[in-house]
């Protein structure tokens, strides 16, 4: 299998770093595709803990190259702060490649983002605020600057120095604030020499590997169901993090690839706006006991932001839906083992809307908001599963709910989380 995609099935935050981690063990390529900083990647090795916003996680292993694609939006400020803190940990970033088609994210960016969310009111998207949007509004405007400029350092200066100019007399005319042009020309020319050496042609880097039989591993951020085209618009985010944006985000073909691992947490959490069906809350919107039990034993809070997540039970609905959208071969099922205390554990198998069964998730958030869950019952295995090592040494209850899981959605659960560390998973033929 010379090409495998991993992409979060659900609204994000479904453990996908810990599997990626697995993966690379057998990858020599990892390559983001899509996102920027707003997302956050958490490897636990040992008594050690990483959290990546843009380096993907292969960095870990000496023998992997990690790729920044040409799909991805850099924030060099970021960037080279996580390759800062991670080479005083001793994890090398010599091997890096950074794609020279791959936008960069200036100042003016989280501005604008600051702005427009600003400007929303009691209707919040709920953005990081990073500035991925505009940084992806600027490509497709065609006024984005890419990352290969640095390699000429005269022209990408006085690149900085137009676009700063004419991004702050727009933010004035909007009513917002300013850049201080020559502070952010300094700022960025100085950023752009270090970024210079890491820069690469990654689409050709990438084919070279496969005409010499590499195995290569593409990693998504956010998930399926912030996917701009097929997410719950608007609450999504900027770019494609489905497995088909795995092509254009890193210029591999589909016919290369021939594995796509969707990642699925056992609940669902996302953050941030917009409809979940299955979420654990009260009818003010705050987490009811259950919901809470999940944000305190799962530890849900944003890798980047820090933000409680929102918290709800299993839903094979979305999941199904993320199979087809994602022509998924398998999915791995994370953070089973937060539910070991729970004395039964709901999943969603289907929607209702008005009385009446729905054949398939809806293609509209508004429809999406009035469904009401219909659930089967487990009861709960009331005991750790940390130990389990293999798939028949996992609890009969908790071998049901994989099996529930497969019956439904109609592939394979390959892999089982049992535990935070790498380790703590199980794998099945």
């Amino acid at each position: 299998m010379p090409v495998t995609v991993v992409v979060g099935t659900q609204w994000g935050d479904e453990g996908k770093a810990k599997i990626i981690d697995l993966l690379s063990r057998d990858h020599s390529y990892v390559a983001r595709y899509q996102g920027g900083h707003n997302a956050g990647h958490t490897v636990v090795v040992g008594e050690e803990k990483y959290a990546l916003q843009l380096i993907p996680s292969g960095v870990l292993y000496n023998h992997v190259t990690p790729v920044i694609g040409n799909g991805v939006v850099v924030d060099m400020p970021t960037l080279f702060s996580e390759i800062d803190k991670l080479e005083s940990r001793g994890i090398s970033c010599s091997r890096l490649k950074v794609s020279s088609q791959a936008h960069l994210i200036f100042p003016w960016h989280q501005l604008h983002d600051a702005l427009a969310e600003g400007k929303r009111g009691d209707d919040k998207i709920g953005t990081t605020l990073k500035g991925i949007g505009p940084a992806y509004a600027d490509k497709a405007r065609r006024v984005g600057i890419r990352a290969g400029a640095v390699l000429d350092p005269a022209s990408f200066t006085a690149q900085v120095r137009e676009r700063a100019i004419d991004e702050s007399a727009i933010l004035v005319a909007l009513g917002g604030q300013g850049v201080d042009v020559d502070a952010v020309v300094a700022q960025f020319a100085t950023l752009g020499a270090r970024l210079a050496p890491y820069i690469c042609d990654t689409v050709n880097e990438l084919h070279e590997a496969l005409d010499a039989q590499q195995q290569l591993l593409l990693e998504g951020a956010q998930a399926t169901f912030l996917d701009i085209d097929h997410g719950t618009y608007p609450f999504v985010t900027s770019s494609n993090p489905i497995a088909s944006g795995a092509c254009a985000g890193t210029g591999i073909g589909p016919r290369d690839i021939s594995r796509v691992v969707g990642i699925a947490k056992a609940y669902t959490t996302r953050v941030g706006s917009g409809p979940f069906p299955t979420e654990l809350a009260d009818a003010s919107g705050a987490p009811d006991e259950l919901g809470q039990a999940l944000i305190t034993i799962g530890h849900e809070f944003g890798t980047v932001t820090g933000r409680q997540r929102r918290t709800g039970w299993l839903d094979l609905v979305m999941l199904r839906h993320a199979v087809r959208l994602n022509s998924l071969t398998e999915i791995a099922l994370t953070k089973l083992d937060i539910l070991d205390t729970f004395d039964e554990v709901k999943v969603c198998v289907s929607y209702t809307l008005n009385g009446e069964t729905l054949r398939g998730y809806p293609d509209r958030a508004e429809v999406l908001a009035q469904v009401v869950p219909v659930y089967e019952t487990i009861p709960g295995w009331k005991t750790s599963l940390r130990e389990c090592k293999t798939y028949d040494s996992l609890h009969a209850n908790a071998r049901a709910l994989v099996e529930l899981v497969e019956k439904i959605v109609g592939v394979p659960v390959t892999m089982v989380g049992t535990g935070p560390e790498r380790d703590d998973c199980v794998v099945r033929s």
